[in-house]
């Protein structure tokens, strides 16, 4: 009779786990307990990954040992990934390796080459091991690939001027955005078309060239050098540092595309800074014939420059050591760096972006159907100059007084968003040819302005003939975020699937408290220890005895 009910009972468990198994075939589902659903994905991600009619490689190069920042954020592409690959339909493919890991110093700097000729950029990281302070570099970065196209991620992102923990918690929150974005690039047949205006600047190409070719890499790209009758058709337009005046025809073509739905953005200079000597520069007001237009969709970009206590160093003869000049690098405070963002997706954990000869936006009344949405600031240390005005070399040279910089922080890029009004309403007449495709108002148009034409210009090494790449500052060698702005905007606003509300995925680092886990280290350690054994024997005890009374009564 018990071995019958036993029979039965094991009967019975593989028909109910042989049920279970066949309705999870059928009803998938997934649950993420996490209070910050660090283990989710959206479901733009979801919508991308259930697309691909194509088969995706993902070869990643963070594997190794780590220190513990490094190690989570290990963690959370193999997790990303394994996400990934369970709502790609089989179409994507995961490898890892540790590209230190060679048969000879020779074979494992040809690989370290390698990667950094694919576009990945090392890092270097510091540990220390039974007391020894040790060096190791990693790529904390992937290849994404597809037929014979590859698409370089950069993993470790971030602001550079937060801690290292909050950096690697910044590049955290980013890997599925950035993972999802190189799958969309190869995936995607459909390129959105980026006009680019480049007609009313003076900037040599080479100058905007990294950021062309970082467009290109996404984007088809037009140039204005034809001078369109219209910009009908463009998913997105942007206006490239413009230092000569627009026609109203130009400016008529330019609020038609915006009323229309269009998307644009602007770089521009609220004051031109022309060398003149030596001794500085003179900056004068920068009349580009917008102010009528922007001032119709509730912005005005002032003819001043910033001074920013929290700047950027330029580098200057202070003096002569023996018979040589003494170079010196020193804050040029007509320099800013943005530091001080808005709360919105373009900006979330972005790195300080880089400018020159800023000037401040205000935004106006008269534009109730637009949302206007601040995306940087300058520090709250500024002083305003405004134009025309000297600009010094000697600036530098003095030390600042504090209480010359209460300015408080100024606007240097905002969003508008909403339904635009025409600046030609009531001004275009019924006999005009252009009356039967004006368009009075509109909705879904989105605008930003960013009151420095600088940002989207690129150094160039003239002894290598090549760009730097845009945002990087020869004096300190680091290269900031501006590439990353512009693209995230432009992903903004041509996305119409949303894949940039990846970037919004926020994890709290919840921290140990370090002086408490030092003063009860042993005990810790003795309960982890100690406590699993005695689970296990409480467990063992009790079976023995249930068992012990079940018998004892037969």
């Amino acid at each position: 009779m018990l071995i019958k009910s036993t029979i039965l009972r094991i009967v019975l468990l593989i028909t109910v786990l042989a049920g279970l198994n066949w309705l999870a075939s059928l009803f998938f589902f997934r649950l993420d307990l996490t209070e910050d659903k660090r283990y989710s994905i959206s479901e733009a991600t979801k919508n991308l990954l259930g697309s691909l009619d194509k088969d995706i490689i993902v070869n990643v190069y963070l594997s190794g040992e780590f220190p513990a920042g490094f190690e989570r954020l290990e963690s959370a592409t193999r997790e990303t990934l394994e996400e990934f690959k369970t709502f790609s339909n089989g179409h994507l493919t995961v490898n890892y390796s540790d590209p230190s890991s060679a048969t000879s110093e020779d074979q494992r700097q040809k690989q370290y080459m390698n990667l950094v000729d694919r576009g990945l950029t090392p890092t270097n990281v510091f540990a220390n091991e039974d007391g020894k302070r040790t060096e190791k570099i990693i790529f904390p970065g992937a290849i994404v690939q597809a037929d014979t196209l590859a698409v370089p991620v950069q993993l470790l992102k971030g602001n550079k001027t937060s801690s290292s923990e909050d950096q690697l918690n910044q590049s955290y929150e980013g890997v599925e955005f950035e993972l999802a974005s190189a799958i969309r690039l190869l995936a995607n047949p459909d390129r959105k078309k980026i006009g680019l205006i480049v007609s009313h600047t003076k900037i040599s190409p080479a100058r905007l060239s990294d950021l062309i070719a970082t467009i290109q890499q996404h984007y088809d790209v037009f140039l204005d050098m034809n001078n369109p009758e219209s910009y009908d058709g463009l998913d997105a337009l942007l206006v490239m540092k413009p230092d000569s005046a627009f026609s109203d025809t130009d400016k008529y073509k330019l609020d038609q595309y915006v009323v229309s739905g269009g998307k644009a953005m602007f770089f521009i200079d609220g004051a031109k800074v022309d060398s003149v000597s030596l001794d500085g520069n003179y900056a004068q007001p920068n009349d580009l014939n917008l102010n009528d237009l922007f001032f119709k969709w509730g912005v005005r970009v002032n003819t001043n420059l910033i001074k920013d206590l929290n700047c950027a160093d330029i580098l200057l003869n202070v003096g002569t050591r023996g018979d040589a000049p003494e170079i010196k690098p020193l804050p040029w405070r007509f320099y800013p760096l943005l530091n001080n963002f808005g709360t919105h997706t373009i900006t979330r954990n972005l790195n300080a972006v880089y400018t020159r000869f800023l000037s401040s936006i205000d935004t106006v009344g008269g534009a109730a159907d637009i949302q206007k949405i601040p995306l940087m600031f300058t520090s709250p240390y500024t002083q305003v100059v405004n134009a025309p005005a000297l600009v010094g070399y000697n600036e530098a040279r003095k030390d600042p007084e504090a209480s010359e910089y209460r300015g408080g922080a100024k606007l240097a890029a905002v969003l508008l968003e909403g339904s635009f009004h025409s600046l030609f309403q009531n001004r275009i007449l019924p006999n005009d040819p252009r009356s039967a495709k004006f368009k009075g108002e509109g909705n879904g148009g989105k605008v930003i302005i960013c009151s420095d034409g600088d940002v989207i210009v690129n150094d160039f090494d003239y002894k290598r003939n090549a760009p730097f790449p845009l945002g990087y500052d020869r004096v300190s060698q680091q290269t900031f975020g501006n590439k990353d702005f512009v693209m995230n905007a432009l992903d903004y606003l041509t996305d119409a699937n949303g894949l940039i509300s990846a970037r919004n995925k926020e994890i709290n680092i919840r921290a140990l408290d370090k002086i408490k886990l030092q003063e009860n280290r042993k005990f810790w350690q003795g309960l982890n220890l100690l406590l699993p054994i005695a689970l296990i024997g409480i467990f063992g005890a009790l079976r023995y005895y249930l068992r012990l009374r079940k018998f004892t009564r037969i």
